[in-house]
């Protein structure tokens, strides 16, 4: 079996008007699907982060992958990323620079993986170990937003234009009230038995009182989480856990770096979770050193695939970590691929995240995946269980080419609204 074509469509999907410590989101989020054909009519689906700079990246490695036979993985990845323990580019991970090869190779791998399934007749979950679970959790993604659907004309596709209009989706949430009222119609939507809410927005204080009104609301069985994404100093952090103690689940970059956030751990009897200051394999070195965290948010974009990801899971039981993954804003090709690899993952100690329900569009078939409460769902359909809508990746195809977006940038996009704004360190 050989790897035929290699085809890279950037696309762009509405996304609300959702606030993080670094500014707005645009209208469009920005995203690549990646299909490998073989000779022998089978295809595989990944999907990775989106904008120019993942674009030529891929379209780099397209020669080093036409050719090879999708089960060799190890081949192909070190036909692209080279040595694996490299750590990749630091300027801003979390955003989704796809400069470093370990990242490009993540959707190639995805693909081969989903190709091998149907091959087989196995999802890919099995390819992985074996499921541990078929029911995967995920949890509730709460965000501070401003009013609006996302789309430049503020409505993505017909469909939406029927929806009411006071919904999540539309709904300005810019205080606690707004985000209780947010997180009572995730619960109630799709059945979500825990809550993170992205901070980093409004003054710390405030949203020490927006967790503890979801306490409130939701009483003491309902885990909470808070993504301050690194804006707080260690003295805020400190702070604001010692307020939100035996209130959090976890508390997740509340600071940047190792050091400062092992002095926040050394202080706050709250788990510290990470998806921002241990982005690579030899960051972990100096994570388990200085004691910096006590859950690692995997994310298999940003690690290189499925299998680094198993790997990565294993690497955290010899620590004592904690497991779960982070998210961006995706379609259902990337949920599919998340809920494989944590299915086959035994130490998933906490719910994934997912940007899952603020996205209305989508590209595979059937349209959007549900969630069970709380869960997606995988059975045995080979690969990834998955195919493309061809007219829906058109469509959203000539959505990223009319949008003219290059890249994400937050703080660009607050400033249309508020100029001059810089991110804050509180």
């Amino acid at each position: 079996m050989k790897i035929v074509e290699m085809r890279i469509v950037p696309v762009a999907m509405a996304d609300p008007p959702l606030r993080s410590a670094f500014g707005l989101h645009a209208p469009y989020a920005l995203r690549t699907i990646v299909q490998l054909k073989t000779d022998d009519g089978l295809t595989g689906l990944g999907e990775t982060y989106g904008g120019a700079i993942p674009l030529r990246d891929l379209e780099a490695a397209r020669e080093r992958v036409i050719g090879q036979d999708p089960w060799h993985l190890t081949r192909i990845e070190a036909a692209i990323a080279g040595d694996p323990t490299a750590a990749p580019n630091k300027d801003r991970p979390w955003e989704g620079t796809l400069s470093s090869p370990v990242q490009s190779y993540s959707p190639i791998e995805v693909a081969c993986l989903d190709i091998i399934g149907k091959a087989t007749g196995r999802p890919v979950a099995d390819l992985l170990g074996g499921r541990y679970r078929s029911a995967v959790p995920f949890s509730a993604y709460l965000f501070y937003k401003h009013a609006g659907i996302g789309g430049t004309d503020g409505l993505a596709d017909a469909s939406i234009a029927a929806r009411e209009r006071d919904d999540y989706l539309a709904r300005e949430a810019l205080s606690p009230e707004g985000i209780v009222r947010q997180a009572e119609d995730f619960v109630r939507l799709f059945g979500f038995k825990s809550i993170k809410l992205k901070g980093g927005v409004l003054e710390p204080d405030r949203e020490a009182a927006t967790i503890l009104a979801m306490r409130e609301a939701f009483g003491p069985e309902m885990p909470l989480r808070i993504d301050p994404n690194c804006v707080w100093s260690v003295e805020t952090s400190i702070r604001i856990g010692l307020e939100l103690a035996g209130t959090l689940e976890y508390y997740e970059d509340p600071t940047d770096g190792k050091a400062n956030m092992a002095e926040v751990a050394r202080h706050v009897p709250i788990p510290l979770a990470t998806n921002m200051c241990t982005t690579s394999w030899s960051d972990i070195p100096e994570t388990v050193e200085r004691g910096a965290i006590h859950i690692l948010l995997s994310d298999h974009h940003l690690w290189g695939g499925l299998m680094p990801t198993v790997k990565l899971a294993q690497l955290c039981r010899v620590f004592g970590w904690g497991v779960s993954m982070h998210s961006n804003s995706h379609l259902g090709i990337s949920l599919m691929a998340m809920a494989h690899v944590a299915a086959a993952i035994p130490n998933l100690t906490y719910a994934c995240d997912t940007h899952y329900p603020w996205q209305v569009e989508e590209v595979i078939a059937g349209g959007k995946r549900r969630f069970e409460e709380g869960h997606i769902m995988i059975d045995d359909t080979p690969g990834l269980g998955v195919e493309l809508d061809e007219d829906a990746l058109a469509r959203l195809h000539e959505q990223y080419r009319k949008a003219g977006l290059a890249k994400r940038d937050d703080v660009a996009e607050m400033q249309k609204i508020q100029p001059g704004w810089q991110p804050v360190r509180w």
